[in-house]
């Protein structure tokens, strides 16, 4: 994942009392993630 991506990660994660994952993931991993972050933090599109 970009470095953009931990970040907006680590911010979602905070937001939707959420865990981030121990595992390094793919940039397609963490663009996944983020979409599931957003929507249980309430951001959806």
């Amino acid at each position: 994942m970009t470095g953009a991506q931990e970040s907006y990660l680590k911010t979602l994660a905070e937001q939707a009392h959420q865990n981030l994952p121990e595992e390094e993931l793919t940039k397609a991993e963490a663009s996944e993630l983020i979409d599931k972050m957003r929507q249980k933090a309430g951001l959806e599109e």
